[in-house]
């Protein structure tokens, strides 16, 4: 199906890849916006909007996507829980694709993450490691969040068994707390690693990014999927047939 394209945050860095992979794939473009352009009527010349843009523009792109009943792809995090509850359910009024991730083979790696903790019990200590460039904003990514969410409804816990980082006398480690650690530095594009230790052995999922075009070419590759779907919020385990 041919579809237009309305990117937004087209002058970030995940913007321009986007724009790099809407040549490559030749997809049309109908509109490349940023902040304080017309989302309006960029949305009039469009099929899909696709934003990886700022938490802070989320709730204004749904609700210009819902008033002209536009399918939306959404790349953005940074969301607090809260926030995000309500995004959902605004989202869920057309079809919305969002996802932390786009990559395939981090969608890939939810599957194994969930297999993996459906399979290894609570003397399986879990651990999720992450690592970003400078410039991100938000921790933990929203990839990192996801690893979470899996190993969390795998094990039945909730947010207060996360450990975010260690300091201190902490006391020796639980059998129900999961732990995460964002690192920040250099150039990363986003490497994630999902940790399972027991006594003698440690199992270790690892993807590591080189090239933002992967999440790019996932992105647009929801964006053909999601044009035409009912409405409801989908991600790329959907789009991926992983489900």
């Amino acid at each position: 199906m041919a579809i237009t394209l309305l990117i937004n945050g087209a002058k970030g860095r995940m913007g321009q890849a986007l724009l790099g992979a809407a040549r490559e794939m030749a997809l049309p473009v109908g509109a490349a916006i940023d902040a304080g352009d017309d989302l309006a009527a960029a949305l009039a010349t469009s099929d899909v909007v696709v934003d990886f843009s700022a938490p802070s523009a989320t709730r204004a792109v749904l609700e210009a996507a819902v008033a002209r009943q536009k399918p939306v792809v959404l790349g953005t995090t940074g969301h607090s829980a809260e926030e995000k509850k309500a995004l959902l359910a605004l989202a869920g009024r057309v079809p919305c694709v969002w996802a932390g991730n786009f990559s395939v083979g981090v969608n890939l790696l939810f599957a194994l993450t969930r297999h993996a903790a459906s399979v290894l019990g609570s003397d399986y200590d879990a651990e999720v490691v992450e690592m970003h460039h400078r410039f991100k904003k938000d921790a933990p990514s929203g990839t990192a969040a996801r690893l979470l969410e899996i190993i969390l409804e795998e094990r039945k816990l909730d947010a207060r068994a996360l450990r975010h980082g260690r300091e201190g006398l902490t006391g020796e480690r639980t059998s129900t707390e999961v732990g995460i650690h964002a690192l920040r530095g250099g150039d990363v594009v986003g490497d994630h690693t999902v940790m399972f230790a027991a006594l003698g052995e440690r199992l270790e999922l690892t993807h590591k990014a080189s090239d933002r075009g992967i999440f790019a070419r996932g992105a647009l590759r929801a964006a053909q999927w999601v044009v035409g779907k009912q409405p409801g919020v989908y991600d790329m385990q959907d789009v991926l047939g992983l489900k």
